[in-house]
């Protein structure tokens, strides 16, 4: 199966001079959608509900739920949000539906980037292009006499300065919770530093000098990170920063614009995107992409009242009013300062997400493995082994190996 995602060499699209005044229609067939938690998808959803008659579940756990809610018959929401990994497991279900006539008909304000192309046929629509990266307070590090940090061994020496002179909490915070987001941190670090996941019949290649190093240097991080970093997901991480525990972060781009939200947040005018720090051969980071599918065990009417409410709450005037909450590839869309780091992790050479169905088998074990080498319970070698072992016996499984 190969994905084609039109996101490479994105011109940010100028302002549309029409954009409708809420939404252009009223409608009237029940539409639930289940979606990430992050302000985007606030925004989004927001937006839909004008149409009327929109129920929206936005839920940091949707990936896990999205795969039986969509496969019940009829499926249990009629749009799902995903990204460019948690499309695979529904696209491998066969819960999803293509989107060409739709987008024929009512998809005229579409960019030509939106659009998800797998082995020829339209099966989602991108909303905004996503990474990870650095966020710091930049009063604190000019207070101490700190650069801002290139690389993670700059990092690591920043987080030790901000701890001698306990300034916060803790220097460092990120989404270490076992899991999908710690598997997430190996993937971002394995690829800075030159690794390579697969090779001859997809066997896994991982016990290697890359993927013992990008163990250690995550168990270095934890150091300077709150104790109960193994529960510790974006949202956990970006209040911290929100709330002056935490100098530094690594997280997702979409969560850059909160960090000046006065209603919650106490750093705003504080913090600098910055890229996500560089491995061995390029930025700890990987480049992905967030929007939105329609459920195929649907019937045709619910699925164009999605698809027509999808629509307008990823329109221009939904961006306009919306701007900082993503990098969004919609028309309208202006560049601000929240989008530094995502810009600054694409342009030093970040790779994309490896998608497929052998990651996904490879993102669950090691989100599966990984904690037992940060607390001590296995050495580099044994854990990559190990995790190698549970990837080769469910890949084997799956027909993948």
């Amino acid at each position: 199966m190969k994905i084609r995602v039109f996101l490479l060499g994105i011109a940010f699209a100028l302002v549309s001079n029409f954009a409708w005044a809420g939404c252009s229609f009223t409608n009237v067939v029940e539409v639930r959608s289940l979606t990430n938690s992050f302000d985007a998808w606030k925004s989004v959803t927001e937006a839909m509900s004008e149409c009327g008659n929109v129920t929206a579940t936005l839920d940091s756990e949707f990936k896990d739920k999205q795969p039986d809610a969509f496969a019940a018959n009829p499926s249990l929401y009629e749009i799902g949000g995903v990204s460019g990994s948690t499309i695979t497991p529904l696209l491998n279900a066969g819960t999803i539906r293509p989107l060409d006539d739709l987008v024929a008909k009512y998809g005229q304000n579409l960019n030509p980037n939106q659009l998800i192309k797998i082995d020829g046929k339209i099966m989602g629509i991108a909303m905004s292009v996503n990474n990870q990266h650095l966020m710091y307070r930049k009063d604190i590090l000019d207070n101490l006499g700190i650069a801002e940090p290139k690389t993670y061994d700059d990092v690591l020496a920043a987080a030790e300065k901000i701890k001698a002179a306990n300034v916060v909490d803790y220097p460092f915070g990120g989404a270490y919770k076992s899991g999908w987001n710690l598997a997430e941190e190996f993937v971002n670090m394995y690829l800075g530093n030159g690794g390579e996941f697969f090779g001859e019949g997809n066997a896994p290649t991982l016990n290697n000098a890359a993927g013992v190093k990008s163990l250690e240097t995550m168990k270095k991080l934890t150091a300077y990170m709150d104790p109960e970093y193994l529960t510790s997901d974006s949202t956990y991480a970006q209040k911290q920063m929100q709330q002056e525990k935490i100098a530094m972060a690594y997280l997702w781009a979409t969560r850059a614009g909160a960090m000046d939200n006065a209603e919650e947040s106490k750093v705003v005018g504080k913090i600098v995107m910055a890229s996500a720090p560089m491995g061995d051969v390029r930025p700890a980071s990987t480049l992905w992409w967030d929007g939105i599918v329609i459920a195929k065990n649907i019937s045709d009417v619910k699925a164009e009242a999605a698809f027509r409410v999808a629509m307008e709450g990823m329109d221009t005037e939904m961006v306009t009013a919306n701007n900082e909450d993503a990098v969004w590839l919609i028309t309208g869309y202006k560049p601000g300062a929240s989008a530094a780091g995502a810009a600054a992790t694409a342009e030093n050479g970040a790779a994309p997400y490896p998608s497929g169905s052998r990651m996904g088998v490879m993102h669950s074990a090691l989100g599966n493995g990984i904690a037992d080498f940060l607390t001590g319970a296995k050495d580099a070698a044994s854990t990559l082994a190990d995790i190698e072992a549970a990837y080769t016996s469910a890949a084997t499984e799956k027909g993948l190996m």
